[in-house]
């Protein structure tokens, strides 16, 4: 019971560490520029304004590279125009490898325009990024210490002045002053030490409402409560957004745009072993609730995470908990893609595991341990029940998608092999027009285009990878799925990462 409720007091704070993923604030993107291939990772200020740091990798050049530039750019298109791309540097001793800092000044969704120009041309990459505020900046003792003490300085400066302005001005170089001329300067010295400790506690007062204001502000994800009802025999979960500020007629946020084809991605993680993992796409049932079918899990309470992509560009994962009874009835899934797994995943698997085709996938990784905010070697090869390299065909429009999490479930997010970034997000920057300022019309566009969209080519190799760095040290579970033959497939691994030095 006590670590159950550790474990339930650990998901309190959630919405508070992220805003894309929870507890992973930083954004990681891999793909093309044009004809250079890049790595970008966004590191997130925490607050806002705010200066990001961005790091691009080119991990593919035909070409020399002759300069990287990266432009923050806000999703309203009704703000003004951007200012001009700054130069990122190149990082001393990795020729590859250049850097930048970046001001959003905005809370919302930007994206990071990445633009490489070589002898090959200019190319361009757009990185979706989630500017929110979700800590605050402590003040360090030594400037804390150093602004005191010159704040005294200068106080006893202008009380001091304005008594030697009262006693002395008007004299005659060398006069002494009388008696009334010092009374007077006493008392205006008096005067201003009165008006300058008003001035403070004032200024001590508007500094608690600013803070305070800011203190209010800082993100939260959507509330949203999950609940299981009887439905044709089985059980059905329905998760309602029931935050005020989605449910009010005059509602802040935009409308949401289907991600991977689905308006929702649902994943259930059973609580107290991690062992039941589910991959759902709820269908809306109104403008607040989303109900999928579900598997037959076995009963006990359940951690529960949404993700969700807004018309504006900016992903959130939702986060609730909820109590599964026992399985009944036959599973029809609410989607095709909707898929589960019991079991696997223990820690004797090691880096390779059995998959339910009788095929296996192996976690290509090295003896060297994973540290914590260092690339993570998330490479996994499939292979057919003979040993030969298994042909992985597109799952929701990806050759594979992996899912991770923290052991006391600070930490869930959900990989690509872009990355971190949302295929929803980045279409709504690509997709918008300077026209787009009526709700809901860039957002019947991306369902459109996505409805009819190329799928990606199927991978012969059997080799899928996902470019992310761990956030925290601690004991994680990975989750990768991906489709051969037509049936979704879940490889189950887990990870020790150490902390860096």
């Amino acid at each position: 019971m006590t670590s159950r409720a550790l474990r339930l007091a650990a998901l309190a704070p959630i919405a508070l560490v992220a805003a894309a993923h929870v507890g992973s604030p930083d954004t990681f993107f891999e793909g093309p520029a044009g004809p250079y291939s890049v790595r970008v990772i966004v590191r997130s200020p925490g607050v806002v304004p705010g200066l990001a740091q961005i790091s691009v990798r080119v991990l593919a050049a035909p070409r020399t590279v002759r300069r990287v530039l990266v432009l923050p750019v806000y999703w309203d298109p009704r703000t003004a125009a951007p200012p001009p791309p700054d130069v990122a540097a190149r990082v001393p001793g990795d020729s590859t490898l250049y850097g930048a800092a970046l001001w959003l000044m905005t809370g919302g969704s930007y994206s990071v325009q990445v633009t490489v120009e070589g002898d090959a041309g200019v190319g361009t990459a757009q990185v979706p990024v989630m500017a929110v505020a979700t800590r605050r900046l402590a003040l360090q003792w030594s400037l804390g210490a150093g602004l005191l003490a010159f704040g005294v300085f200068l106080g006893v400066g202008a009380v001091t002045l304005i008594g030697a302005a009262v006693r002395e001005s008007g004299l005659e170089p060398g006069e002494t002053p009388d008696a009334r001329r010092t009374r007077r300067a006493r008392v205006a010295m008096g005067v201003s030490i009165a008006a300058l400790a008003g001035g403070l506690l004032g200024g001590r007062a508007w500094w608690n409402a600013v803070d305070a204001q800011y203190r209010a502000g800082l993100y939260q994800a959507l509330h949203a409560t999950a609940t299981v009802r009887g439905a044709g025999g089985g059980h059905a979960l329905r998760l309602a957004i029931d935050d005020t500020s989605w449910t009010n007629a005059r509602r802040q946020w935009t409308p949401l745009v289907p991600d991977h084809g689905h308006l929702m991605h649902l994943f259930l993680v059973r609580d107290s072993t991690l062992s039941v993992f589910a991959h759902l796409h709820p269908l809306p049932v109104d403008s607040t609730s989303f109900e999928a079918a579900l598997p037959p899990l076995a009963s006990g309470r359940y951690r529960v995470y949404a993700d969700i992509v807004h018309e504006s560009g900016f992903a959130e994962t939702l986060v609730a908990t909820v109590d599964l009874p026992a399985p009944a009835g036959s599973w029809r899934p609410s989607d095709a893609d909707d898929a589960w797994t019991a079991g696997n995943g223990t820690r004797e698997t090691g880096n390779v595991v059995r998959l339910e085709d009788g095929s296996t996938m192996t976690w290509d990784r090295s003896a060297a341990p994973i540290v914590a905010d260092q690339d993570a070697p998330l490479r996994f090869v499939v292979t057919d029940p003979g040993g030969r390299p298994a042909t992985l065909e597109p799952y929701m429009g990806m050759v594979g998608h992996a899912m991770l999490t923290r052991a006391d479930g600070a930490v869930f997010v959900h990989l690509h092999p872009a990355g971190s970034v949302s295929l929803a997000a980045l279409e709504t920057f690509q997709q918008r027009q300077p026209g787009d300022t009526i709700r809901g019309a860039l957002a019947q566009r991306l369902t459109t285009m996505q409805m009819t969209g190329a799928q990606a080519r199927a991978v012969p190799s059997g080799e899928v990878a996902f470019p992310y760095a761990f956030p925290r040290p601690g004991l994680y579970r990975i989750w990768v799925q991906v489709k051969r033959d037509g049936r979704i497939l879940t490889g189950v691994f887990d990870a020790d990462v150490r902390p860096s030095r």
